[in-house]
């Protein structure tokens, strides 16, 4: 079947070639630099029918649909906001320039300018009073009555993707509401955007697997960025009391539909705070997202309904573990007996494992896919938050928070570290972890170190997902769906 359409879209394109060729001999080159002055727009014409009425206008956009071979056709034109039908006849146009419309293809991109009228049939339309052809389309669309649906090809040819289904085109119009939401919740609330390096020396912020690239007139290799957080904390400490960066990470992972090594975050920093009130500002704006794009803060995700009015529900990862499994993890004081229970509920661990990841572990097998409702998951063990301030009556556990929904992280904060001496500490013991073979331990971050040794204020940071926030709201099943341009391996 595949072979047979490509041979019938091959067909196609040599007849579009031969109407190409036609075309120029006649000095007629579509693709010769022509401007077309546009002045009204599909949905501005539809909406605004009242005022619209008998007046002419210039359109421009993709032809998606032909109908009638007669004196009279009809067509539907695709542009910027939508479709409109276009209503042509021969005795407006003249016999010679109706004929060359008439040989205009699906794909097609021209201009028409025309009067507004309603049909008999009660269709807002425009009257064809004279027309330009703006481009040749010589490979033919997606069949029209299936569309481009395969996603793999989706993927792959987003621009046909946009072309023929327009409910993608809202869902990246919609990326674009939230971002510029975000961004207007935090330019409002007083925070500085920066901008930080994207090529780093040593990849830290963060538990990954960084890409790496060389430089060649330094002579040395260099990672691209995993994330932002150093970066801006040295901002906190030269004396910014609130700055974010919204922008692209790269994490040299496994791939997935909630993950693409190349994603955008937003990740803000604010002084004399701490991870109370990260979840405090991280409620308030993803609440402020949803009622800017959707009109509502209770969304539907994949048949659930979600509501995202705050305040959202709080609970340590102890207690959610207890919940789940029986087992307190408050009263247990060491890792060989951490170990103990673990291979009890079924759980693996090497000796030697730290209390701390076993913990972790519970929280990902037993309780991670149950957050259905928004849930701030608080208190995390100080083995897997290297960058987080200690609880002062817990010190085996760090300020940190990670926000759940529909069972996916969507957002990760902390009251930050800012005592240098504990913080070189941790990095050492990451150091051991990535001697060990784990090479997505933090290496040892000297200039950030000297930073804190200047003073940092106490401090609140938070880390979004964007990419998987915009999959929240726009109800996307895969992080594909909300990339325009996801990384897919060649298929040669």
């Amino acid at each position: 079947m595949f072979d047979n359409e490509e041979a019938v879209s091959g067909e196609q394109m040599l007849i579009r070639m031969g109407k190409l060729k036609e075309l120029k001999a006649a000095g007629e080159d579509p693709f010769v630099h022509v401007t077309y002055d546009v002045d009204a727009y599909s949905a501005d014409i539809t909406d605004r029918f009242d005022e619209t009425e008998g007046r002419t206008v210039s359109v421009a956009g993709r032809i998606m649909s032909k109908r009638g071979m007669g004196k009279v056709s009809f067509c539907d034109l695709q542009d910027n906001k939508g479709r409109i039908q276009l209503f042509t006849k021969i005795d407006k146009l003249g016999e010679e320039n109706y004929e060359k419309w008439q040989r205009l293809d699906i794909g097609d991109i021209v201009g028409v300018t025309g009067v507004v009228f309603r049909t008999q049939r009660g269709e807002i339309s425009v009257m064809t009073e004279s027309y330009t052809l703006l481009s040749k389309a010589l490979r033919p669309l997606p069949e029209k009555f299936h569309g481009l649906k395969d996603t793999d090809t989706r993927y792959r040819q987003r621009y046909v993707d946009l072309i023929v289904n327009p409910e993608v085109r809202t869902t990246f119009r919609k990326r674009s509401g939230i971002i510029r939401a975000v961004r207007k919740f935090l330019d409002d609330r007083g925070f500085l955007e920066v901008d930080t390096p994207i090529l780093n020396t040593i990849p830290g912020g963060a538990a990954a697997r960084p890409f790496i690239t060389h430089h060649n007139t330094l002579d040395m290799d260099m990672y691209l960025r995993i994330a932002p957080e150093l970066y801006l904390k040295r901002l906190i400490v030269g004396g910014f009391d609130k700055v974010y960066e919204m922008g692209r990470l790269f994490r040299n992972e496994g791939m997935s539909v909630k993950h693409n090594p190349e994603f955008t975050t937003m990740e803000l920093y604010q002084a004399y705070t701490d991870y109370n009130g990260m979840m405090d500002i991280t409620e308030e704006l993803l609440a402020f997202c949803s009622q800017e794009v959707n009109g509502t803060t209770v969304i539907e995700y994949q048949g659930v309904e979600i509501d995202l009015t705050p305040p959202f529900r709080r609970v340590t990862m102890y207690e959610l573990i207890k919940e789940e499994t029986g087992v307190d993890f408050a009263t247990i004081e060491d890792d060989d007996q951490a170990a103990v229970i673990a291979r009890t509920k079924g759980i693996e661990v090497a000796t030697g494992t730290a209390k701390g990841d076993i913990v972790n572990k519970f929280f990902e097998i037993f309780c991670e896919e149950k957050l259905i409702r928004p849930t701030f998951v608080c208190d995390y063990p100080v083995e897997v938050s290297p960058l987080t301030k200690r609880k002062p009556d817990s010190p085996e556990l760090t300020e940190r928070f990670e926000l759940f929904i529909g069972g996916r992280e969507y957002a990760n904060a902390y009251s930050e570290l800012n005592d240098p001496v504990d913080q070189r500490a941790r990095f050492a013991a990451q150091i051991e972890r990535r001697e060990a073979g784990d090479d997505e331990a933090n290496m040892m971050d000297e200039d950030f170190c000297q930073s804190l040794e200047y003073g940092m204020p106490p401090t609140g940071g938070l880390g979004i997902g964007i990419d998987r926030f915009i999959m929240l709201l726009t109800d996307s099943p895969s992080i594909r769906d909300v990339l325009l341009f996801p990384t897919m391996k060649p298929i040669d």
